[in-house]
């Protein structure tokens, strides 16, 4: 096995950065098979008119524990603390004080409903525990495609009610999906190299890439559920497969606008399309002060925009954002940049959720195999899936184990 790699990480987003990182530490031969021409995988921070836009992962969910945040800080980028704008209307535009305040009275109730009961009962749909006939079931349907990439029906309620959120969300001023890729800086990777198998049949895993044939004495599997089905694992590992099949990834995509006249609108606000009906976006007005409107799709509605391209998702923006501030919109905003994770061929999707009566596929998922092959990704998670601090711990929790596995000097991060 002279020949071989200590490790071959397979993935080079957040999870598979994280675990590079800790092997390259410890001093293991490591190698990152990417197969896009970056680093980040679903985080990617693009340049448009000057300004950094990240076009997946945009928020420091939990900030305070957010393992993202202290990496940022020591890396030396710019941490801003500012609350995130999403539980209220900017100047009640069609969604009045009085209105908001009952909106978040349901939801407080639906919470409160699934945290009590979700593990008590049976397997259920999230759905289960909204109020029938609650006037605000649409929006809390609405918001939760904004979660969890998916409508309530869809999301198991028990995956659901474990999900660990502070309610702290803080942003990283050069971009989330920058600070991912410069994590990963100096690392190893073979960039434009999809993986077609992995072979553990024998003494050396085998890894058959677009560039070749790679031998490793483990492996770390750091693709999404949307892709893992395309791995060709020899022996074959049914269960993975099946795990990855109840942990589907749901759909959110992002339009950027420039503002004209950036002084009409009010710095770090926010509105609702709509508040009656689920398929509508979500604008946070002003991201940072800058002069740009930052509108998020959901669920169905984001598949259906981002396979429809971005002019059909501008044009359903502008309807929605003319409802509010009048005919004079398509003046006053001009597209910059939409995001297609939906279609992008090494995503298909945004970030996992659990299907009803699938909350524990994420322990199948995570499990290792043989001692030598490792699972990471956020989806891998139980408590802090759909984020990229959920998928750096997971893959520093996989590294951990191949290093445990080939007795590795553990040094420490």
């Amino acid at each position: 096995m002279d020949d071989a790699y200590d490790v071959l990480v397979l993935g080079g987003g957040a999870a598979g950065v994280a675990a590079a990182r800790r092997l390259a530490d410890a001093g293991a031969s490591v190698l990152i098979v990417e197969a896009r021409d970056r680093l980040g995988g679903r985080g990617l921070t693009n340049i448009a008119a000057g300004l950094p836009l990240d076009m997946g992962c945009g928020w420091l969910h939990s900030a305070d524990h957010n393992i993202w945040r202290a990496q940022a800080e020591r890396m030396g980028f710019h941490v801003e603390h500012a609350p995130a704008p999403w539980n209220r209307q900017s100047g009640s535009q069609g969604f009045t004080s009085a209105e908001q305040e009952d909106f978040r009275a349901a939801f407080g109730r639906f919470q409160a409903r699934v945290d009590a009961e979700a593990e008590q009962s049976e397997a259920r749909a999230a759905s289960f525990f909204l109020e029938a006939d609650c006037r605000w079931n649409p929006l809390l349907n609405a918001v939760f495609t904004y979660i969890s990439g998916a409508a309530l029906d869809c999301i198991d309620a028990r995956d659901y009610a474990r999900y660990d959120d502070s309610g702290i969300n803080w942003r990283v001023r050069e971009g989330y999906g920058a600070l991912i890729a410069a994590y990963g800086a100096g690392l190893p990777v073979l960039f434009d190299a999809p993986v077609a198998e992995l072979d553990h049949s024998g003494a050396v895993l085998r890894v058959t890439t677009a560039k070749g044939v790679l031998n490793a004495k483990a492996a770390i599997v750091t693709l999404p559920t949307s892709v893992l089905p395309r791995l060709k694992l020899t022996p074959d590992l049914p269960e993975k497969r099946a795990a990855a099949e109840g942990l589907p990834l749901g759909h959110a995509e992002k339009l950027f606008f420039a503002l004209a006249k950036p002084e009409e609108f009010p710095a770090d606000g926010h509105w609702f399309g709509h508040i009656d009906r689920v398929d509508t976006g979500s604008y946070h007005l002003r991201p940072l002060g800058r002069p740009i409107v930052e509108c998020y799709f959901g669920g169905n509605l984001a598949e259906q925009l981002a396979r429809a391209g971005a002019a059909a998702m501008a044009d359903f923006a502008l309807q929605e954002l003319g409802g509010l501030i009048g005919a004079s919109a398509p003046r006053r905003l001009a597209p910059l940049a939409a995001s297609h994770w939906a279609t992008e061929p090494h995503a298909l999707g945004s970030y996992s959720y659990a299907k009803p009566g699938r909350a524990e596929d994420r322990a199948v998922l995570a499990a290792s195999v043989d001692n030598r092959v490792f699972f990471a990704g956020e989806a891998c998670s139980r408590e802090r899936y759909s984020t990229a601090h959920g998928a750096f711990e997971t893959g520093v929790t996989a590294a951990e184990q191949a290093l445990s596995a080939l007795g590795l000097h553990r040094a420490g991060l």
